[in-house]
């Protein structure tokens, strides 16, 4: 991932060094648990933790000749620890190595990534709290629909946010699998109790059945639990750009002193944050389908996957980790405007209550389909109108008026009717 959109707490995750360095991990665990069934002796476990180690650039000069990343890896290593080298990666096959240290680095991304999604959870609750009753339009197709608050929107952000943890955390289990089962996976050179050893050592489980590699089922699910996350966010970051619109101008992402949001326009306060994380989600997406196109290998393996790995995997953790951080950023200083939401709330007249209407002349007994039919009436003729009023002409309206009363017609504008349950709603996430 570019430098721009890579944050160092992420971004030192999927260093080169940092890759290098659990590659040892798991060499110096398989190392352990062979000392420990007694197939190496233990003193040369001591001595290969106390020399072992690596140096990025030799072993790329390494590799540049024998055009293979282990193996350039190990005689590295060997450069360092001498004669008991000889212990290290017995009866492994890379992919034990490759896969297993993989995995490390996708539990530590997830575990980063579960700290950001409970602080943007935070984020929105506390918006949430905050806005519980305030008022605003909801809106289906685009169109005024009826009244709701800004906090019940948040709401429905936050109990994403939290199936999105729990899919995390689920996450985590799943990819946390190592592999130390040698060619083609049949412990055939490798005992079985080795890969117990050295994945408990790890924090890891053993996988149930691998061939060469860890099935690639489990990296897809991993890229496509992102791109979901990734997805959530892009609605949030979708719907604050369609609020910020100047003709509804009910929500603003917070404008920084000395910021500027046009080369050519001074008057402009552009969504940038929310734009680029619709942008951004597009990216993630696309990883998902290279890690689905990944994991149909031939036979029990090819390397077919390891290029697209290379980037998809890096690139996936790092940009959801900026967007999680940015969107929370976004979240805690968003400009809210209950007075704007007022004004779009009751505009021409307040005909977002046409239901309430209806339902009160239903509830007197009169026929839905004519209910219908006069709400409708004066609905349209406010609607789009410079000088509509919905709420005027249904309270000029003869039948209507022969049915219900000033107050009751008064009753029926009262947003305060639509909070009457949201307290139920807000109740089963803690706001």
């Amino acid at each position: 991932m570019i430098e721009r959109y890579t944050l160092p707490e992420m971004g030192e995750l999927w260093t080169d060094n940092a890759k290098l360095k659990t590659w040892l991990q798991v060499e110096i665990a398989v190392c352990e648990a062979q000392a420990e069934l007694g197939y190496i002796p233990a003193e040369a476990v001591a001595e290969i933790k106390a020399k072992a180690n690596f140096d990025r650039e030799r072993v790329l000069e390494i590799e540049a000749e024998v055009r293979h990343d282990m193996i350039a890896f190990l005689t590295n290593v060997n450069e360092y620890v001498g004669d008991v080298g000889r212990y290290i990666h017995l009866g492994l096959t890379s992919s034990d190595v490759l896969d297993t240290a993989l995995a490390l680095q996708m539990v530590a991304s997830l575990d980063v990534l579960l700290s950001c999604v409970e602080e943007l959870g935070q984020a929105i609750r506390y918006q949430a709290q905050q806005h519980r009753e305030t008022f605003m339009v909801g809106r289906s197709h685009g169109i005024h629909a009826e009244p709701i608050t800004f906090g019940f929107k948040l709401a429905g952000w936050l109990a994403e946010v939290c199936r999105h943890r729990q899919r995390l955390v689920q996450l985590r289990q799943n990819i946390a699998v190592g592999k130390i089962s040698g060619a083609v996976g049949t412990y055939a050179n490798i005992d079985p109790r080795v890969e117990a050893i050295a994945c408990q050592k790890l924090e890891l489980k053993p996988d149930t059945a691998s061939t060469q590699v860890i099935s690639r089922d489990r990296h897809a699910e991993y890229v496509q639990t992102l791109a979901l996350l990734t997805a959530s966010i892009e609605r949030f970051a979708v719907e604050i750009r369609n609020l910020q619109r100047t003709d509804v101008l009910e929500v603003e992402e917070y404008f920084s002193q000395g910021q500027k949001g046009s080369s050519a326009m001074p008057h402009k306060r552009n969504p940038i944050r929310s734009e680029r994380l619709t942008g951004m989600a597009r990216i993630v997406r696309g990883h998902a389908v290279a890690a689905l196109e990944n994991v149909a290998l031939w036979h029990e393996r090819d390397i077919s996957h390891s290029s697209v790995e290379r980037v998809i995997l890096p690139d996936a953790c790092i940009l959801t980790h900026f967007m999680l951080k940015e969107t929370t950023e976004l979240i805690k200083k968003l400009l809210v405007y209950p007075e704007n939401m007022k004004r779009n709330m009751n505009v021409y007249g307040g005909v977002i209550f046409s239901q309430r209407v209806l339902l009160a002349l239903v509830e007197k007994g009169m026929i839905r389909e004519d209910a219908y039919k006069i709400v409708q009436s004066c609905a349209h003729k406010a609607w789009n109108q410079p000088n509509g009023n919905f709420q005027d002409l249904i309270s000029q309206d003869e039948q209507i008026k022969s049915q219900l009363s000033e107050a009751e017609i008064a009753a029926c504008f009262d947003p305060k009717h639509h909070l009457k349950h949201l307290d139920d709603v807000y109740q089963r996430l803690g706001i």
